[in-house]
């Protein structure tokens, strides 16, 4: 299972975004399933306006079974709160949070994103383990 992040969403359905064909070449290299969260769907379709042809393909991509959207339980929307704390020296985003907090309710550590600065810094616990993000 794979988690995607804001990113990767916005440049797969804009194509004027200058990442859409890595985007594009990325996702066709995976098999694994991909999920998302309400947090990073608003950021992309805020992104993306909502009454937009891209936002349309977005909606039309979910609705297909493209993606599924995850609903954390409360434990899990208190734990993205808990990293936005942990990382408050390199300030973490809602949406990132919620990234990771899935994640590790998932138990993958793969996540599509475009922010490779952020998510080598970000650590994903496992246990008593912190382990580092796998980015797709």
């Amino acid at each position: 299972m794979i988690v995607v992040d804001t990113g990767p969403l916005v440049a797969l359905f804009d194509r004027r975004d200058a990442d859409h064909a890595d985007c594009r070449t990325r996702l066709k290299a995976q098999r694994a399933a991909l999920v998302s969260t309400l947090p990073v769907l608003t950021e992309a379709f805020h992104m993306l306006r909502p009454a937009s042809h891209d936002s349309q393909q977005l909606r039309l991509f979910i609705g297909g079974g493209g993606i599924a959207v995850h609903t954390p339980d409360e434990a899990e929307t208190q734990r993205a709160f808990e990293l936005m704390e942990t990382y408050a020296d390199h300030p973490m985003d809602f949406a990132d949070a919620s990234v990771i907090a899935a994640a590790e309710t998932l138990q993958t550590r793969k996540v599509f994103t475009l922010d490779r600065n952020d998510f080598q810094t970000y650590r994903i616990k496992r246990g008593h383990r912190h382990l580092a993000v796998e980015i797709v």
